[in-house]
């Protein structure tokens, strides 16, 4: 099948390579080269790298919805669009314009967790299951008909960087199963029950913000699904301090108390239970210990390290 691909981080390189595997890739769209970092310099999608490994026709327009990059895009001649994470919306005259349509994979089971951070979001609402879809692609955000679902468990100790790893992995897997379908007609497309909806919207620094009058379960699973980004943070002497690691402990006190610090970690108490500090950074520093972190800030037993 002749396919045009759009993706841009690094979720989307395994589905670019499983696909050019199998079929003829008309072109890559990615999103155009971006500065970053403290010296500023340009860095280039993980999709474009490996399209550049690939020798593919790369697009990189800052906006697709442009009229003259619709049409060279409907001049490739692809049957088929596959959006993987690409960070644009596709416009409906590019829905319509391939014989089989634009299909995307998505980092959930939809309907639940719509948007852009589903895999952070499952892992901080506590589910013991999440997964990975195929759809057609609609006019709406992530609301399009289903093709298939593959299920992945999500594990206690799981980061949203290790649950996005696997289900990497698995979408690839499932898209080449979906393109399949869609070449021999056997694709089956189920309509969302919109009703079962919810949302997992693009997140902020805010969000990662660890309050220790919560619990320390929903704390632990804040911080694993902060990490790798933003990082969970805590204001702790006047500086914001990111917590990469927790779990957590026993004991009691008031919230932000120190209870004790030692090999396991800084053990700070929360509105219920308490919660180990194991890998913590000040700005500009290194990772460092929980034990390392309070002998370096000079912390007592006893002490409010934060609310």
């Amino acid at each position: 099948m002749r396919i045009l691909f759009m993706g841009t981080p690094e979720f989307a390189v395994p589905s670019l390579k499983a696909l050019a595997a199998e079929h003829e890739l008309v072109g890559v769209v990615t999103q155009p080269d971006r500065r970053a970092g403290r010296g500023q310099r340009l860095v280039q999608s993980p999709v474009k790298v490996v399209a550049l490994e690939l020798g593919l026709p790369i697009f990189q327009p800052e906006r697709i919805s442009d009229p003259q990059v619709m049409e060279d895009l409907e001049g490739l001649g692809a049957e088929l669009f596959v959006v993987v994470a690409f960070g644009q919306k596709i416009p409906d005259r590019l829905l319509a314009a391939p014989k089989y349509g634009c299909i995307n994979v998505h980092s959930s089971l939809l309907p639940k967790y719509r948007g852009a951070a589903p895999i952070n979001a499952a892992i901080k609402n506590g589910d013991t299951v999440t997964g990975v879809t195929t759809m057609y692609l609609g006019s709406g955000w992530d609301d399009g008909d289903i093709i298939l679902q593959a299920e992945e468990p999500i594990y206690p100790r799981d980061t949203a960087g290790a649950l996005h790893d696997r289900l990497m992995v698995k979408g690839a897997g499932l898209l080449l199963e979906t393109v399949r379908q869609i070449a021999q007609g056997t694709a089956p497309r189920i309509p969302q029950d919109h009703s079962q909806a919810s949302y997992a919207f693009k997140l902020k620094k805010e969000d990662a913000k660890v309050e220790f009058h919560r619990t320390a379960w929903e704390l632990d699973r804040l911080i694993r699904a902060m990490n790798p980004w933003p990082v969970a943070w805590a204001e702790i002497k006047g500086e914001t301090v990111r917590i990469w690691e927790a779990w957590p402990g026993s004991g009691a006190g008031s919230p932000g108390e120190i209870l004790s610090f030692s090999e396991e970690g800084l053990l700070v108490a929360c509105g219920a239970g308490s919660l180990y500090l194991q890998k913590l950074q000040r700005p500009g520093g290194k990772i460092l210990s929980g034990l390392d972190f309070a002998n370096g800030l000079r912390l007592r037993v006893g002490e409010i390290l934060s609310r």
